[in-house]
């Protein structure tokens, strides 16, 4: 019989699963054998999340781009309500009809 915990498939003492521990491959000497199944697994991994994350990222980005656009457009909406130009344009033009009224009064 093996010893608790030795790879048993789920050990009775504790009544779980064992589960894989993390290992550094910078520090833990590991065989090109078990480097080239790591970077498979990480793969398999990417790829099984990558439908979530592609739609997370365009639910996103159209969200960013919809409120660009909607401060592109109320600044736009808001200039063109402004008047503070017109008014100006309007005392310029009485200003030299005054100006032509006087040099052509006397």
């Amino acid at each position: 019989m093996a010893a608790p915990g030795a790879g048993d498939p789920l050990d009775a003492d504790r009544g779980k699963a064992p589960f894989a521990q993390r290992i550094d491959p910078t520090r833990e000497k590991l065989s090109p054998a078990q480097l080239q199944f790591m970077r498979q697994v990480q793969l398999a991994q990417w790829q099984k999340t990558l439908p979530q994350r592609r739609t997370r990222n365009i639910v996103t980005g159209l969200g960013i781009g919809a409120l660009v656009l909607a401060i592109y457009g109320y600044t736009f909406y808001s200039v063109s309500q402004e008047r503070f130009l017109d008014e100006l344009e309007d005392e310029a033009k009485a200003a030299r009809a005054r100006a032509l009224a006087r040099a052509s009064g006397p």
